[in-house]
């Protein structure tokens, strides 16, 4: 899939991890319950840590979709892409800092007289352009520090819009992170599943911004639940683990209405895995407006509640 949904490696790690505790093979030989318990504990605390991180999704505070040729970057409302600091009376940001210049495939960045932005950790030469993005994947990490703030952005391409997502890595979203509220771990909602291998190469997902993404088909993931059958429509990314973006009828009440993410490990030989609820976690559209969430296709919506895995987070 084009997209990723959040810092996926590490979350892979979390799932992998959990799962190693939590049972050792796919032909259900589960560990003692306190061990289950203590395994998705661990998985709860992990994912926490991984939205507090430099690449989490709490200290987003900007995305700015850039049109061709000059885009003007600061805090100056003159700008075309305006960084709209939360924090004017504690934190500076320069009213004009540099440009972003989008013309073909790519995106140069361009540095004023005043102030030293550095392009993958290294200080660029003021007054200097250089190349920051490109369609041959070259995709380049930026920052600027100035009296304790930090920030840093990247540019980031969904379909035919290219944009720059900005993050302040002091946020305050950061500091007054307190966890995310969960459902109480329960085995039930860790079923075993078979996964279908597919008819079709490509599912076509939708996203926040309206676009249509076609998205690596791995399969229909069958399930039986309460005695009645169930089918999960699975993306392939690529890794170790498949993904999975859901919705039931906890939805909208007491989990995220948009739906809900789950990474699954990919089938054995037989094509038996299993589908953990319990690792179910918010997109990353619970945290921040300033992210570009897939929606689940409508068959993937379950007409039962799934009280397993991450309840809904903050008021986005």
């Amino acid at each position: 899939m084009p997209n990723k949904r959040s810092s996926s490696k590490l979350l892979l790690f979390l799932v992998s991890f959990t799962m190693v505790l939590s049972y050792s093979n796919v032909k259900g030989q589960k560990s003692t319950t306190p061990n289950y318990i203590e395994s998705i504990n661990e998985w709860h605390k992990l994912r926490e840590a991984e939205l507090k991180s430099p690449k989490g999704w709490l200290n987003l505070e900007g995305l700015f979709w850039l049109h061709k040729g000059v885009n003007s970057f600061g805090a100056g409302k003159n700008n075309d892409c305006v960084y709209e600091n939360p924090h004017p009376s504690d934190v500076f940001f320069p009213d004009h800092l540099g440009n972003f210049i989008f013309e073909g495939d790519s995106v140069m960045w361009e540095s004023l007289d005043k102030y030293m932005v550095k392009v993958n950790n290294q200080d660029m030469p003021l007054k200097s352009k250089v190349c920051i993005f490109n369609a041959n994947g070259l995709s380049s990490d930026m920052s600027w520090i100035m009296s304790g703030a930090s920030f840093t952005w990247t540019i980031i391409k969904r379909e035919d819009k290219i944009g720059v997502r900005f993050r302040n890595l002091k946020s305050d979203n950061v500091s007054s992170f307190k966890g995310i509220a969960h459902f109480p771990i329960n085995e039930k909602f860790k079923i075993k599943a078979f996964l279908q291998p597919p008819i079709e190469t490509y599912l076509m997902i939708s996203n926040v911004l309206g676009q249509q993404v076609a998205s690596k088909n791995a399969g229909k993931l069958q399930f039986t639940y309460q005695g009645k059958p169930y089918s999960l429509d699975v993306i392939d990314e690529g890794e170790e683990q498949l993904f999975i973006t859901f919705g039931d009828a906890t939805s909208g009440a007491t989990t995220y209405s948009a739906g809900r993410f789950i990474y699954i490990n990919k089938p054995d030989a037989k094509g038996n895995t299993f589908i953990d609820f319990n690792q179910a976690f918010n997109p990353p559209c619970a945290f921040t407006k300033f992210a570009t969430c897939p929606l689940p296709p409508p068959q993937n919506s379950l007409p039962f509640a799934i009280t397993a895995g991450e309840k809904n987070y903050g008021h986005h």
